[in-house]
């Protein structure tokens, strides 16, 4: 009897564990099925943004369709990319779990029936349908898109240089552009344009690049560039009469009365139809506009993981010559954490050396310096730098002593100090190739390569144990630290 129920539980076994793998080549064929379908769709929607990206769009709903269509896409790459190389190491996983010396039938049954098939089949449904959906409705944008003017490109922005051109920002550099263009209201005196965003997200990139812009170098007979920290200072603001565009970097709040004065000096010696741009980190000053404030956030994971991807590989096809390579790239970039410079620092690096070794011992060396700051401050080094806050650099280097180095935060940073400090790339950081001082030193982040062509250099400090001790009970560290 014992025989009989044994038997029929093992043949019930048998035939779930077939019908399985019958049903997963059936998906496999089908998931394949609406990948290239994906991929046919990401061709037409990316057409589709790079042709809007060289016209002038001045419907605000043309560009509110354009924003939609530009998060659809990139969760589209983001969605691809993941299904295309990872699956490779759920087959390898299933091999390796399929050995039925070691595992039961049922016990392999259990484990395939939790595999995230249904998952990845479900994001890649809502993508598709996303995607169908949005261009459905593209037919009176494309038409409309048609007859915009054309901008005039310069050659990086051609795409032509891998990290020479500004990437996405397309609806704010377009809003930016109307809001500049257009006649200020009465009592016509200049209008006041905020931009606002985050730490080292772009924005004097993008005001660097609207300012390159033939319409609007052909708009104003000056463009003034002022630190808003010295406006007070100003006993003559240094306009020439004519229409100007005056653009003023604040890193802290001004008060009203400083402000007033700096503007109504300019108010008197531009000409009609002048404007001034406010840009800060600092949402309040938002209060100085006169038109509503353009706000730029952090990249999405997609559009960022698309971006490192790019950076990357370079003119290479990742999934010819190093698809091994695409998994590792995805998950530097998540390790990252939507830092702009710190992927252009990893993505040269990479660029130069598409070793598989290498690139895994790039990711493993940061997810060591994350972990280790998560440890001693709570948080992510993109998330410290945003809030003016050290960051510990300890294990970039490769060192036998025992000292603790922190990157002091971006306030601190000196292109031309009073004393020369050694200077160190961060790039020879990471790759383990610089002889560290044994001072103080200032560390090169990144050197840009396109408007402004700024270099971001930050501070580097050796620390004692006792000060090390004392940051990681107090949030706002101390600076007691030695040369």
């Amino acid at each position: 009897m014992m025989e009989l129920v044994v038997s029929a539980v093992t043949g019930d076994l048998v035939n779930r564990f077939i019908s399985f793998l019958v049903n997963k080549y059936r998906g496999e064929e089908n998931l394949q099925e609406k990948m290239e379908r994906l991929q046919d769709l990401l061709t037409r929607v990316h057409m589709i943004v790079e042709e809007a990206d060289v016209r002038y769009i001045t419907n605000s709903m043309m560009l509110f369709q354009l924003k939609k269509l530009v998060e659809v896409m990139y969760q589209g790459y983001h969605v691809l990319d993941t299904i295309k190389y990872r699956s490779p190491r759920l087959a390898q996983g299933l091999k390796r779990r399929l050995n039925f010396n070691d595992l039961s039938l049922s016990t392999s049954v259990s484990w395939l029936s939790r595999m995230k098939t249904d998952s990845i089949s479900h994001d890649l449904q809502l993508t598709l349908d996303n995607l169908e959906s949005i261009i459905s409705n593209m037919k009176e944008f494309v038409l409309l898109l048609g007859g915009c003017e054309r901008m005039s490109r310069s050659p990086y922005d051609s795409y032509l240089y891998i990290d020479n051109f500004m990437f996405g920002r397309h609806v704010e550099k377009q809003q930016i552009i109307n809001i500049l263009l257009q006649d200020n209201l009465p009592p016509f005196t200049p209008a006041v344009l905020p931009v606002i965003g985050g730490s080292r997200v772009g924005k004097k990139t993008l005001i660097a690049h609207v300012c390159n812009d033939e319409k609007i170098r052909s708009q104003f007979s000056s463009i003034y560039h002022l630190n808003g920290e010295n406006i007070g200072t100003m006993e003559h603001a240094p306009f020439m009469t004519g229409k100007s565009l005056v653009v003023v970097h604040f890193a802290s709040d001004v008060d009203d009365e400083t402000w007033l004065k700096f503007y109504s000096s300019a108010a008197k010696q531009t000409g009609i139809g002048s404007k001034i741009i406010v840009i800060s980190r600092i949402k309040m000053l938002s209060r100085l506009g006169t038109v509503k404030p353009v706000c730029l956030n952090s990249l999405s994971n997609a559009e960022y993981s698309y971006l490192f991807k790019v950076l990357a590989f370079g003119s290479t096809n990742p999934e010819e010559h190093h698809p091994q390579l695409v998994s590792v790239a995805k998950d530097l970039a998540m390790a990252l954490g939507g830092s702009l410079i710190t992927a252009n620092v990893y993505a040269h690096m990479l660029r130069k050396n598409q070793n598989v070794a290498f690139w895994l011992s790039m990711l493993q060396s940061y997810r060591n310096v994350v972990e280790n700051n998560l440890s001693v401050f709570g948080e992510h080094p993109k998330n410290l730098m945003d809030k003016d806050h050290p960051i510990d650099i300890t294990r970039f280097a490769s060192m036998s002593s025992s000292a603790t180095i922190r990157l002091m935060p971006p306030h601190n940073e000196i292109d031309h100090p009073k004393r020369e400090l050694p200077k160190l790339m961060f790039g020879d950081l990471i790759a383990g190739s610089a002889v560290l001082p044994k001072e103080e030193f200032e560390l090169v982040a990144w050197e840009s390569r396109i408007p402004p062509y700024k270099r971001f250099v930050n501070l580097a400090t050796y620390c004692d144990e006792n000060t090390t001790h004392q940051q990681q009970h107090t949030p706002p560290p101390s600076k007691k630290c030695k040369q």
